[in-house]
């Protein structure tokens, strides 16, 4: 049995004092990824700030119409704020598709997009796995990788990033506010999840004891038009094989915004920003829903056991896309 100091913190800047001066220090918010990773073997910390006391909790709109959450709103509470469904539903959407109810009232927003990736191989402890322990290989390449990214891989990892609400909010172009031993910082959200590359183990900017105060998501009107569409092996709670965030207006027939994003199908929360630029002014319909999509899966890595996820998220976009222009007949369940 490994021990471990346990410490409640009751304000920001003295969370952040006392992680930041101990490099086996960890924080500690609702728990429901860092306590199972703890029990694995897979996370080592001796010492546990629980930030739950501190003020994080607000969610805000903002004098634009966007909005400010707070690091420890819990998945629920943002699910069920009323500004939040009818201004961004896509963001409901994916916190309710995205865990169980008793998950949903533990977990944390800031904590969500901190959750560590769900590869087998990074959580058995003992396979090798760069993102685990870094330059020892990476077991999923050549493994069982049914589950794993075909967008934005490298050579030293494949895991998929495993937020559903982090899609959404990468389509809608939010922000990541922090407290560190620096001061203040703000992230784009896109830069706020780094590819793996060489590094794999270093998935955020973010130094140690800096820690996540608020998200920030901007005013974005075509987000009242907006869904979340996830597919996964079954109905009930589970990870996506792939996801759509999308949001679009359509005036006379031609496309005016968009914003799409995908889960599921990369290792980071991944903009779709090909399909964007393909859609633009373009007419809504299937054909150029399909093309846009296939433009943007074409440079997908597969594994002959991942392979099928390149068409399941083509028609995962055309099925989204065609839901929010009336020009199908799917639903977004």
């Amino acid at each position: 049995m490994r021990p471990i100091s346990y410490s409640r913190a009751t304000d920001t800047a003295t969370a952040v004092a006392a992680v930041s001066a101990d490099p086996t220090s960890d924080f500690l918010a609702g728990g429901t990824t860092e306590i199972d990773l703890l029990r694995q073997n897979i996370l080592h910390p001796r010492r546990l700030v629980d930030i739950n006391s501190l003020p994080l909790t607000g969610i805000a709109t903002t004098p634009e119409g966007g909005l400010s959450i707070g690091a420890l709103a819990r998945m629920s509470e943002v699910a069920a704020e009323p500004v939040v469904r009818e201004r961004f539903p896509m963001i409901c959407q994916a916190l309710e598709l995205g865990a169980s109810a008793q998950l949903r009232h533990m977990a944390s927003m800031g904590g969500n997009l901190l959750q560590r990736v769900r590869c087998s191989y990074y959580r058995d402890a003992e396979s090798p796995c760069n993102k685990r322990e870094p330059d020892t290989g990476c077991s999923a390449i050549d493994g069982f990788s049914r589950g794993h990214a075909v967008l934005g891989t490298s050579e030293h990892c494949i895991a998929t990033h495993p937020s559903d609400v982090a899609v959404a909010l990468m389509a809608l172009d939010a922000r990541v506010h922090t407290l560190g031993p620096r001061g203040e910082r703000a992230y784009a959200f896109d830069d706020f999840f780094l590819l793996p590359r060489d590094s794999p183990h270093r998935e955020h900017p973010m130094e140690h004891g800096e820690l996540i105060t608020a998200i920030e998501v901007p005013a974005t009107p075509v987000a009242r038009h907006s869904l979340y569409l996830k597919v996964r092996d079954r109905e009930s709670y589970e990870f996506a094989l792939a996801s759509v965030a999308a949001a679009l207006s359509v005036v006379d027939g031609t496309i005016a915004d968009v914003r799409v994003a995908l889960g599921g199908l990369a290792t980071k929360p991944w903009r779709a920003r090909r399909v964007e630029d393909f859609l633009i002014g373009a007419p809504a319909n299937r054909v150029n829903f399909d093309q846009a999509a296939r433009v943007e899966l074409a440079d997908a890595r597969t594994t002959p056991m991942n392979a099928f996820k390149v068409e399941l998220a083509r028609r995962a976009v055309v099925r989204a896309l065609e839901t929010l222009s009336g020009d199908g007949s799917e639903s977004p369940a």
